[in-house]
């Protein structure tokens, strides 16, 4: 770095924030914690794979132990193999972390069936720097959402923003969810009766951290800051319940929001998808 550089103490106060908020994140967030909702969870290796309500798998792991690339072309389909024999699973989410060490997955997920989604940024940070006051429109209100048909309303609208065909369950695991207690909040911004924007907090037991998830808004509400403002009243519900840091996989809608409010970008996360 230059010496001539008035930067380089505050850049240098960054990188190691960055460091500090990733070493948290894989060792908080990478085990058990991560998947609470999980129905069933088996271990093969340095993977967990999990098993979801609705037959839908999900591998993790915390690392990969230093695998080379001759053994992941091993896992994967030792991996895959287990979803296989379960007729009940009909999808499976393989979860990629930009900064593992994984010689090789990309082609073997590939290779075994697996198509890659955008990469999305890992953001992390302490939750006060988002529990901010944000000046909605007028007319928009947020509150948090438990009934079902709020519940049916908010997942709907989630999917026409995303662009994807309506899923009810979806739907149906989040009511399962909050029939658990398990946590996991609902949070809706409302407009002339309709929900305009919506979005999941999701406190992890046993760590620092509340996630933020599912952040959508109806397109021609975009830019008006009511995503920031849902965002900061989640982070204002984490706070309450004691959770200091925030974690989330940001679309490159979401993240320049997370920035502004002094979330980091520590990595980014490729998810691999494989239906049978």
């Amino acid at each position: 770095m230059s010496v001539n550089s008035i930067a380089e103490p505050d850049n240098l106060s960054a990188v190691i924030n960055a460091a500090h908020l990733l070493r948290t994140y894989d060792e908080q967030l990478r085990t058990d914690a991560e998947t609470p909702g999980a129905i069933s969870v088996a271990r093969h290796g340095p993977l967990r794979l999990v098993t979801f309500e609705g037959g839908r798998g999900f591998v993790t792991y915390r690392d990969l132990g230093g695998a080379d690339a001759d053994a992941i072309r091993r896992l994967v389909p030792e991996a895959l193999a287990h979803y296989r024999a379960d007729p009940g699973i009909s999808r499976v989410e393989w979860k990629t972390r930009g900064h593992d060490h994984a010689p090789g997955l990309h082609e073997a997920l590939l290779e075994n069936g697996f198509s890659a989604d955008e990469p999305e940024s890992i953001m992390l940070g302490e939750a006060r720097l988002l529990a901010v006051e944000v000046a909605l429109p007028e007319g928009v209100t947020l509150r948090r959402v438990t009934e079902e048909a709020d519940v049916r309303a908010m997942s709907a609208m989630q999917d026409e923003a995303f662009g994807d065909s309506l899923r009810e369950e979806m739907a149906n695991a989040l009511l399962r969810r909050l029939a658990r207690q398990d946590g996991m909040e609902l949070w809706v911004a409302e407009a002339e009766g309709r929900i305009v924007s919506a979005g999941r907090l999701e406190p992890v037991a046993g760590t620092d951290f509340a996630g933020i998830w599912g952040g959508a808004t109806r397109k021609e509400w975009r830019g008006r800051g009511i995503y920031r403002a849902l965002t900061a009243a989640r982070a204002r519900s984490a706070l309450r319940l004691g959770k200091t840091l925030v974690n989330s996989d940001s679309t490159e809608y979401s993240r320049p929001i997370l920035e502004r409010s002094g979330l980091v970008k520590v990595s980014t996360t490729t998810p691999y998808q494989w239906q049978r």
